[in-house]
């Protein structure tokens, strides 16, 4: 699994937790619906650290919360 597959689905597992909407969450994490739509759409590929930051900000958690889950444990290797 590669690093945006994993945020994407640890995104959605977040909302799915918080019961909350990829609309809601676009709105409190002050992204754009867009941009929310293309990461769990998979059409982009890598999400940078800042988009995450702001994600773990409209859903209040750390940065640490987000990537402490058991999906990031095991990536794929980037560089081939």
């Amino acid at each position: 699994m590669t690093i945006g597959e994993a945020c994407r689905i640890r995104i959605e597992e977040l909302c799915r937790e918080r019961n909350i909407t990829l609309n809601k969450l676009a709105i409190t994490s002050g992204i754009t619906q867009s941009t929310l739509n293309n990461i769990v759409s998979k059409r982009n590929k890598s999400t940078t650290v800042s988009t995450i930051k702001k994600i773990c900000d409209g859903i209040e958690i750390t940065v640490v919360e987000f990537f402490s889950s058991g999906i990031f444990e095991d990536l794929e290797q980037e560089i081939k």
